[in-house]
């Protein structure tokens, strides 16, 4: 359902942490950030009848966070749904504070949960990495906009889905902590480049 036109923006990311409350749902997207599969594909995975898995796949598609991805030809004219992870866009910037802040509740909520998977797959004996960085910079706006091209260069560079490798959950947050000057004001005597 498109919501662009009627005023409101479409709210994709909304009950993403209560789709990942539960650890099948969890294995499951798992199991599609390494390749596409169909629900048969993944009940063999899960080691779970197919029927079973069809309303944790409606879970996790109305939360937005996989989407059918093609329909497979099988035997006597049936189809069936091939999934992967759905690329969640973030809100644009009409959208409410409170909406925002749901945005981005859900999407560290995700990274909750990437972050368990990941341990808890280290303690079964498994190899993840988990590297987290958290700091304080402080940026120009020239600064600011080449951290982001250099996010989105990067983002681009790694993620052909054919190449070799380990899918890797990354999340970048630059928040500003205070108001930016205006781009006409002048900077104060200390601020300024010697």
């Amino acid at each position: 359902m498109d919501t662009q036109g009627s005023g409101t923006s479409p709210r994709r990311w909304q009950g993403v942490h209560k789709a990942l409350a539960d650890p099948l749902r969890i294995r499951l997207l798992e199991a599609l950030w390494e390749m596409p599969r169909s629900a048969r594909e993944l009940a063999e995975r899960a080691e779970l009848p197919a029927d079973r898995l069809y309303y944790h796949l409606g879970q996790l598609e109305r939360a937005g966070l996989i989407e059918i991805s093609e329909y497979r030809p099988l035997a006597r004219g049936k189809v069936e749904r091939v999934y992967a992870p759905a690329v969640t866009e973030p809100p644009s910037d009409d959208v409410s504070p409170e909406e925002m802040v749901e945005f981005l509740g859900s999407m560290l909520d995700a990274t909750r949960a990437d972050i368990n998977a990941a341990y808890r797959s280290k303690q079964a004996g498994g190899r993840r990495e988990v590297d987290v960085y958290r700091g304080a910079l402080r940026l120009t706006e020239e600064a600011l906009a080449e951290l982001r091209g250099y996010v989105e260069r990067f983002a681009t560079r790694f993620a052909d889905p054919d190449a070799p490798g380990v899918w890797t959950r990354v999340v970048v947050a630059a928040v500003d902590l205070q108001d930016r000057p205006s781009p006409d004001a002048v900077a104060p005597e200390s601020e300024r480049s010697p």
